[in-house]
């Protein structure tokens, strides 16, 4: 244990900042193939929905120069599934567990929440922010009244501290951070995707079959940055920072801009050891700063 790398958030000890952001990393079951899952902060796991999804149509996946479109859908096997098999497996591992939930009703949120609020995870993360999806997700997340509304309601039925993960497809992030908290967040995640596109000028028609996607990756990291800044000065809640994260000095930036912790996504599908390449990183750099923990450079730029 490194106790200059420990970081809390909504009262969730992480060893260290570095977290796997939803999406991007299954329930772990095949990255722990690769690397050590002990390693890491916590583990956010794939959407969850009460039933399970199938998801958009195919193709549903673009690279692009400077990140990758996604149209899953949220396609997951649902809440019982992941009690099942998913969740057993996670635990095996000293490290925390945050669920994303998703939904697309108010009803389902409520529903999935309330099924996991006896389980053993550390933290539910509702996803409010997801492009993919043609009713919930980003149309609960782009209007503050709403944003309370929901939070509020899922609120009543968690029995974890909940992170609520928010949409970048907004005028001013700071006014739905707020009504986040208002309506009775823990923490705060961001930012979701941007939605995207991309068009095969020899087939003359959109790679993705649902023609937009959400966009990830290096591109994204300005702006989430910036967000991530934003949102840190208005409001009191810890930020798990993410957008475009690939290498420690991306990690030490969101930090510096604020965040108690840190995603790691699209990096991971060109880079599987991203997560533990990060966290040395940082270590490293507070060894050689000789810097006593993350709190001394948190939020340090003005």
């Amino acid at each position: 244990m490194d106790d200059r790398m420990e970081t809390v958030v909504a009262g969730v000890a992480l060893k260290n900042p570095v977290i796997t952001a939803s999406g991007t990393f299954g329930s772990g079951r095949e990255y722990g193939e690769l690397i050590d899952l002990n390693c890491l902060g916590a583990v956010t796991v794939k959407g969850v929905s009460c039933e399970p999804w199938k998801g958009n149509p195919i193709p549903r996946i673009a690279e692009t120069q400077s990140g990758m479109l996604n149209s899953i859908g949220l396609q997951n096997p649902g809440v019982e599934h992941f009690i099942e098999h998913d969740l057993p497996f996670l635990r095996q591992h000293d490290t925390k567990i945050i669920v994303n939930i998703c939904g697309h009703t108010l009803a389902q949120y409520c529903a999935v929440a309330e099924r996991l609020a006896d389980c053993d995870v550390d933290m539910l993360e509702l996803n409010i922010s997801c492009p993919n999806v043609e009713e919930g997700g980003l149309a609960f997340g782009t209007a503050p009244r709403m944003v309370e509304r929901v939070v509020q309601a899922v609120r009543h039925y968690t029995g974890q501290p909940l992170t609520v993960k928010l949409s970048p497809e907004v005028t001013d992030i700071t006014e739905i951070a707020r009504a986040a908290v208002s309506g009775g967040a823990d923490a705060l995640s961001l930012i979701n995707t941007l939605r995207g596109m991309k068009i095969d000028i020899h087939r003359r028609r959109a790679v993705l079959a649902s023609k937009t996607g959400g966009y990830s990756g290096p591109g994204i990291m300005p702006v989430a940055l910036r967000m991530v800044y934003e949102v840190c000065k208005t409001v009191d809640v810890p930020v798990i920072g993410m957008g475009g994260i690939a290498t420690f000095e991306d990690a030490l930036e969101f930090i510096m801009a604020g965040a108690a912790a840190v995603a790691v996504g699209t990096a991971n599908f060109h880079n599987p050891y991203a997560t533990v390449e990060i966290i040395e990183g940082i270590r490293g750099y507070l060894e050689e700063n000789d810097i006593a923990s993350l709190d001394k450079i948190r939020g340090i730029v003005d």
